[in-house]
């Protein structure tokens, strides 16, 4: 893990600062944290609330986010990110990193922060200058206040209070968020969980005790899937947890070639309260 990510971590026991030190991470006061062979490092100080993506849901989600299918709110997020003052970018609830990567451009330096060891093995490895964590984020963020020009958040659990505390002044946090006809072809013909109606509401009971939203755009892209993207495209998300996996591979495989569905994400910027 590069020293220019190091530096803007702390301790999760002491919130003293940490230090490379031999395939660890150490602080002052004696704490250590083993940097895995795949090159992330385990900060997470106690058992996570959730562990996050099984193996299974993040090679699902890496074949598909390779394949280009979610491209548009890639290219959307880094044109976001872009526009903002140079800095670290940090990623919550980051799974393989791809946003993540995709949003540092030429100078950034990205952090990736999750639970899933099986994600962070490969976000660990997904630029050159991305640092990975895992990390509990109802359990507190491992950073130092005031340290990250940009937040992202894309389809990821949200802590309004830790965000505003570990962003700089003059700092962004990017949300996306399902809209109401996201991969609604599919939630149709495939019985999976519906965008929630009251996303909006809770959106805004998340954040608007530290936040103002000041953007917001709508990504919507067409999607032309084989058989086995869209068995991918049930695998990574939340629908993976309440479906029975023999159904919907049963239920698709009766389904003609290209398969359609509708990347359909609102994207909103929120800057913390002066």
């Amino acid at each position: 893990m590069q020293t220019a990510v190091i530096t803007h971590l702390r301790c999760p026991v002491c919130r003293e600062p940490l230090a490379p030190a031999e395939h660890a991470l150490r602080c002052p006061r004696g704490h250590s944290f083993d940097i895995a062979r795949q090159g992330y490092a385990d900060l997470t100080a106690g058992r996570p609330v959730h562990t996050g993506d099984t193996a299974e849901m993040v090679v699902a989600r890496e074949a598909l986010l390779t394949a280009g299918h979610f491209a548009a709110l890639s290219t959307a997020v880094a044109a976001l990110v872009a526009g903002e003052p140079p800095g670290l970018v940090v990623e919550v609830g980051a799974g393989t990193a791809h946003y993540l990567a995709a949003a540092l451009g030429p100078d950034r330096d990205g952090l990736a922060v999750d639970t899933s060891k099986a994600a962070l093995k490969r976000a660990a490895q997904a630029h050159g200058r991305i640092g990975a964590v895992r990390a509990d984020i109802w359990q507190g963020l491992p950073l130092a206040d005031d340290t990250a020009a940009v937040v992202l958040d894309i389809f990821a659990p949200r802590s309004g209070a830790e965000f505003a505390r570990v962003l700089a002044p003059g700092g962004a946090l990017v949300v996306a968020t399902p809209a109401a006809g996201h991969l609604a072809e599919l939630v149709t013909a495939l019985g999976l969980i519906t965008v929630d109606p009251a996303k909006e509401e809770r959106l805004h009971k998340s954040l608007d005790q530290w936040f103002v939203r000041t953007g917001r755009h709508r990504v919507r892209d067409p999607l032309g899937l084989t058989r086995a993207e869209a068995e991918a495209l049930v695998g990574m998300g939340p629908s993976a947890w309440h479906t029975d996996p023999d159904t919907i591979r049963a239920t698709i495989a009766a389904m003609p070639e290209p398969i359609t569905a509708t990347l359909d994400v609102d994207l909103s910027v929120w800057r913390p309260y002066i």
